[in-house]
């Protein structure tokens, strides 16, 4: 009978011990192409603003916002996709665009003027959206976000992040690098 019991109750601590194990496996270390992606050149998404400038068209240079769609309406030239290109690509996708019948020989220069955010959920003063800066880490950002509760976990971090169309997780150090659009996610620490 005793034998039994003690059965029960080293079955219910294995079980409960496996349950917060899985927990925290829950995210796999970040893959080789994520650490890839923090060095690969910018490409564009919704909710960067760029600075575009041709040269000798003042009607033309401005400010313009990659829209939800992935798009930036320039004119002249209507809609032009943004999203997924490098800074270089987009100036000569719209200089190509302008020379058809607009512009004889455009020069187009682009900035990026404001980054899209990232967002700082879990165990921060104040998760939420914040301005993304480049070069910065995930422990910056939790430091703008108010930095990590008494419960937070301050090893690492879950990063969401889009990569070639996809959207993948992984953990990284809070020393890692962020992009502009991730997801920082500060779990709860067991102990």
């Amino acid at each position: 009978m005793v034998f039994a019991r003690s059965n029960k109750v080293l079955g219910l601590a294995l079980a409960t011990a496996v349950a917060l194990l899985s927990g925290c496996a829950a995210h796999a270390p970040a893959s080789k192409s994520f650490d890839e992606a923090a060095v690969q050149p910018y490409r564009l998404d919704s909710g960067d603003r760029l600075r575009v400038t041709v040269f000798e068209q003042p009607g033309l240079s401005n400010t313009y916002t990659v829209d939800q769609a992935g798009y930036v309406s320039f004119p002249l030239v209507g809609q032009v996709t943004a999203r997924g290109q490098t800074l270089p690509a987009l100036e000569g996708t719209i200089a190509s665009r302008l020379k058809q019948g607009y512009l004889r020989d455009p020069d187009v220069s682009i900035e990026i003027d404001r980054y899209r955010p990232v967002f700082v959920m879990g165990e921060v003063g104040r998760p939420g959206q914040y301005s993304y800066v480049p070069g910065m880490t995930a422990q910056n950002a939790v430091a703008i976000a108010g930095g990590f509760t008494s419960r937070g976990n301050q090893q690492d971090v879950d990063v969401t992040r889009k990569i070639n169309g996809r959207v993948i997780t992984g953990r990284t150090g809070v020393t890692a690098a962020v992009l502009a659009g991730d997801t920082i996610y500060v779990r709860e620490r067991l102990f």
